[in-house]
């Protein structure tokens, strides 16, 4: 079945928001909608849908007027079987002592790697992307200095390979959140692939807000690999959860967005340790 994309950009979230929801309301119907800040610093937001039918393309024109959006890019989307597609392309990942791969590749693991087995699925973070392989440097490096936290919160999770590398090397307490249903599923998936199933704990939440998340707190070391506006709504409660000395992995950052969320968290208290950067993307690592 084929299945087309739409594309625009405004300059004004709320607007952009609005006509997200306008889209919603077309003939033939999405399939999907979605609102973006796009991630290259030039404050535009990105709108866009997908649908399994050839869309009105006067309707789209008259919605982009309507709503001062330039105007939509139609594209129609070739079938491909993107997870096998993703399979094909994906390589092992170093990353200090943790060695990311796939099934496919599953014979390739070094020995005296610490192996993270995460599938190509419908969430973020493979290992592949300079924010995730960062991550795991920085962890890395921590391992590496001596540090052996024993209660780690993965926020914004994707699909938990870094709340897996951490309960792959250390014994203690381990959660990984997210927002999307979707990626705790596959999080449950990947933590059972690993052999961690009964050390992570999967939950649906957005940043902190679970049960269990409170419970577990205060942490001795959070990941949030997200992006740089909810990292910086986060760092309140970041800085509530974290043990005083305790420790902070953060990415999901253009290079030019870092000096932003190392001042947000500065005024809450975490001072920065280490800056690295990974092609256009940046991890930061800081201290409580």
């Amino acid at each position: 079945m084929p299945t087309w994309t739409v594309l625009t950009t405004l300059t004004d979230k709320d607007r952009a928001e609005d006509l997200g929801l306008a889209l919603e309301d077309l003939e033939p119907e999405p399939t999907g909608v979605g609102v973006f800040e796009m991630e290259d610093g030039s404050g535009l937001w990105e709108v866009g849908a997908y649908f399994t039918e050839a869309p009105d393309d006067i309707a789209l024109t008259i919605l982009a007027v309507a709503h001062g959006a330039r105007p939509f890019t139609v594209s129609e989307v070739p079938e491909t079987d993107w997870v096998a597609h993703v399979r094909r392309e994906l390589h092992p990942v170093e990353a200090g002592r943790f060695f990311v791969y796939g099934s496919h590749v599953a014979d390739s693991l070094p020995e005296g790697r610490v192996g993270l087995l995460i599938e190509a699925a419908m969430a973020f973070g493979t290992g592949h992307h300079g924010t995730t392989q960062g991550c795991l440097e920085a962890f890395d490096r921590l391992l590496d200095a001596g540090l052996r936290p024993e209660a780690v919160a993965d926020i914004g999770c994707g699909t938990a390979v870094l709340a897996i590398a951490a309960a792959k090397v250390l014994d203690g307490s381990f959660i990984a959140s997210d927002i999307d249903p979707v990626a705790v599923e596959v999080a449950v998936v990947n933590a059972a692939a690993n052999g961690v199933a009964v050390k992570v704990a999967c939950v649906e939440a957005a940043g902190f807000d679970h049960a269990e998340l409170a419970a577990r707190a205060p942490y001795d070391l959070v990941f949030a690999n997200i992006l740089k506006g909810p990292l910086i709504e986060l760092a309140p409660s970041v800085a509530a959860h974290v043990a005083p000395g305790g420790h902070v992995i953060l990415s999901g950052l253009l290079t030019p967005q870092a000096e932003d969320v190392i001042a947000a968290y500065a005024a809450e208290g975490l001072s920065l340790q280490d800056r690295r950067e990974i092609g256009d993307w940046t991890t930061l690592t800081l201290r409580r």
